[in-house]
């Protein structure tokens, strides 16, 4: 009788303890945003600045939507898919140099995260030595400013010219579409606090910035898009930008252009150029929408591409 007794007792301890564990709330978040390789001698770390939807069929152009959808189907998505803003700290042992800033306050709840998820990476942004910008949209440079401060104070940033004078220009952005003056507001509200530090350098097309990191031209997407060449004890990464935004139709058509770009024919030719080469040559390639954290090799399939992600591992 004891026995059975206590086999009850377990019993109703177990029914108990799978109802309060049945109850519990639903949750929320993800772990910090951040992730490491080494490259050669360099590390890199992408770093997550949230995500948010993207309305894939107002924004891809020269596609149409039966072929959008059907891209989107394969790939077990659905519009509006939910695009990653990345953004990418090269260590090179001498210099902390971070690729793009994110957005800050400047597009939505669900982003704005880089600076959180820099730290839980173990760098302070006073830490950061420079930041290359690969084109002045606010998802790129929204991270510059925390509220009325710069961000990153110790840091020089440095972006191609033709960027900085065509969106720091006020006359651009009085000529401009009103729906496209807050891009210009934008990039100046993040830009222009560095420019009066005197700690604004643009260059000009390809461009060494430091050992093992130069600048490679690539506009189109904006005037003076940028790409930033990584390379260590052999070893290469190519961190393109916005030269692509949705994998599952960007990559088998190259054509299929971008509603915000400046000159989409240019953009077109430089997305086709960056495809072919990293697929002949096998580096590692980075971008800034790809699904977190970016990176990975391209490889030719058929007519077009096709993205590989890295295989997750653990940098010891």
């Amino acid at each position: 009788m004891q026995s059975i007794r206590a086999l009850a007792l377990v019993a109703c301890g177990m029914f108990f303890l799978g109802a309060a564990h049945a109850a519990a709330p639903m949750m929320k978040g993800q772990a910090p945003g951040y992730y490491r390789m080494t490259l050669g001698d360099f590390q890199v770390t992408a770093v997550s600045d949230g995500t948010v939807d993207f309305p894939v069929s107002k924004l891809l152009t020269n596609v149409k939507q039966v072929r959008v959808d059907r891209d989107l189907a394969r790939a077990y998505l659905k519009d509006p898919v939910q695009a990653s803003v990345n953004a990418f700290l090269v260590n090179t042992g001498a210099k902390l140099v971070l690729i793009d800033t994110g957005t800050a306050n400047l597009f939505g709840p669900t982003l704005g995260n880089l600076a959180a998820n820099l730290k839980a990476a173990g760098v302070q942004p006073e830490q950061v030595d420079e930041i290359y910008i690969t084109h002045m949209h606010f998802d790129h440079v929204g991270g510059l400013m925390a509220g009325d401060k710069m961000a990153f104070p110790n840091a020089v940033v440095r972006a191609d010219k033709h960027d900085a004078d065509f969106w720091l220009s006020q006359a651009n952005m009085d000529k401009a579409p009103k729906e496209t003056q807050g891009l210009f507001e934008g990039a100046m509200k993040s830009l222009n606090p560095y420019v009066a530090a005197g700690k604004f350098k643009p260059f000009d097309g390809n461009t060494e910035l430091v050992p093992g990191i130069r600048a490679l031209a690539s506009r189109g997407h904006t005037p003076g898009h940028t790409s930033y060449v990584v390379e260590s004890k052999g070893e290469k990464l190519v961190l393109i930008g916005d030269l692509v935004h949705v994998v599952a139709v960007e990559f088998p058509d190259p054509s299929v252009t971008f509603a915000l770009e400046t000159d989409s024919k240019s953009a077109v030719a430089q997305r086709r150029k960056a495809f072919a080469d990293a697929s002949a040559n096998g580096y590692w390639v980075a971008a800034a929408h790809i699904a977190f954290p970016g990176i990975g090799h391209i490889q030719a399939a058929g007519k077009g591409y096709a993205w590989i992600p890295a295989n997750y591992s653990v940098v010891r």
